[in-house]
């Protein structure tokens, strides 16, 4: 199966971890810009197929998203299930994963890859069901991050939740409902952090999986973070703790 993806950022990522993958590569007519002419440098490197597009056809593939005149069709990346994580485990010292739960909106399920892939977490486990989809849009907003960082996709977010407290993970929620801030929190072992959308936080199952809850304190009128925002302030949390270890 290919996908599409669009953004100069997203494009390098894949050409930088996997230039096989590209099949083609449409630039916009005309445009000017320094980056788009080391990218397609590059592209010719490889012998990828380059097309010029007008902006109306390139707007039109990209449904509108923000294209920065480069959209590419890939052959879809390998996506890690839920029976390859004890293999990714062994492999891991310290292990650091991200549980994103009910995240909806690819937008900020982008923007939570591209935190994660930041602060050096081994894996984002994301449920099959009740989440975006891993589209052109996530890897936009994700700036390449999801070429970086194993996604691992899970039919039950339960299940693997319990199989990870068999591994010695502790597994710390985030929901307004305690009383213990992020900052009571020891955050220094193997860890996997777990968050949910900003509607209804995680579900009640996954709230039920956890060994621990915490919450950011609201200390102006607003009462909750978009879910992206709240994500990089626990991730960079954990790597605050664990760089004075």
């Amino acid at each position: 199966m290919n996908e599409i993806v669009f953004g100069i950022y997203a494009v390098q990522a894949i050409l930088n971890s996997a230039p096989h993958r590209l099949k083609e590569v449409w630039i916009l007519q005309g445009r000017k810009d320094n980056r788009l002419e080391t990218l397609m440098q590059l592209l010719e490197m490889h012998n990828i197929i380059i097309h010029k597009k007008t902006r109306n056809r390139m707007d039109q593939k990209s449904e509108g998203g923000v294209h920065q005149g480069v959209v590419a069709f890939v052959r879809c990346k390998p996506l890690y299930q839920e029976n390859d994580l004890l293999a990714l485990l062994a492999k891991i010292n310290n292990p650091f994963f991200l549980i994103l739960d009910s995240i909806t909106d690819p937008h900020n399920l982008g923007a939570c890859i591209r935190s994660a892939d930041a602060a050096g977490v081994h894996a984002v486990i994301i449920p099959k069901n009740r989440s975006a989809r891993l589209n052109s849009t996530v890897s936009k907003v994700a700036s390449g991050s999801t070429e970086n960082i194993p996604l691992i996709h899970v039919t039950n977010l339960a299940r693997v939740m319990r199989l990870l407290k068999r591994e010695n993970i502790w597994i710390i929620g985030t929901t307004d409902k305690t009383h213990q801030t992020l900052y009571q929190s020891n955050l220094t072992g193997p860890l996997s952090l777990v968050m949910g959308s900003e509607e209804k936080g995680i579900r009640r199952l996954t709230h039920e999986s956890c060994n621990e809850l915490v919450h950011i304190p609201m200390m102006g009128g607003v009462s909750s973070l978009n879910v992206s925002v709240a994500t990089g302030i626990c991730l960079y949390e954990v790597v605050r703790q664990r760089s004075l270890c």
